[in-house]
This record gives structure tokens, C-alpha cells and sequence, in this order.
């Protein structure tokens, strides 16, 4: 599972990546996280508000940086065919 954190790394940013790195270590799940700063790469998502999480290319959170618990179901179902 691929893990993309996208923000400027204001500390929203820092708390979504290290709740993210939390909430996978948790689940003992096959990842890898990579952190996107690059306004232009950010946008190529399509995403407008950071924070963000995408798993896999696919954005699932916007704007926020949900708790460790709420990211725990966040990546448990992204990881489901």
C-alpha cells in the first residue's frame, strides 16, 4: 500500500504523517509512506484544502487530519479490494 501525504508541512501536514505512520504501524500493514510537498504535484490530485492522504493515487481525506483511530478505518478500507 502506497501512502501519500500531501501538504507544505505546516503542522497539519506533520500531524496527518506522523497519526498516518501511527494508524498503519497499528494495523502491522505493508506500506510505504512518501510525503508530497510540491505545490504542483499537490494539485495534481486535484487537491485544493492540505492536508491530504491518498492511498494509493486515490485522495481519501481533505483539509484535515483525522485522528489516529479514524485513520485506522480509513486505511483498513482502502485496503479492501
Amino acid at each position: 500500500m502506497k501512502i501519500q501525504i500531501l501538504g507544505t508541512g505546516c503542522a497539519k501536514c506533520t500531524k496527518l504523517a506522523a497519526s498516518t505512520a501511527a494508524a498503519a504501524a497499528a494495523l502491522d500493514l505493508d506500506h510505504e509512506i512518501e510525503k508530497i510537498t510540491d505545490i504542483g504535484r499537490i494539485t495534481e490530485f486535484g487537491v485544493m484544502l492540505t492536508p491530504a492522504l491518498a492511498v494509493d493515487g486515490t485522495v481519501l481525506v481533505t483539509g484535515r487530519a483525522p485522528s489516529v483511530d479514524e485513520l485506522k478505518e480509513i486505511l483498513r478500507r482502502a485496503g479492501k479490494p
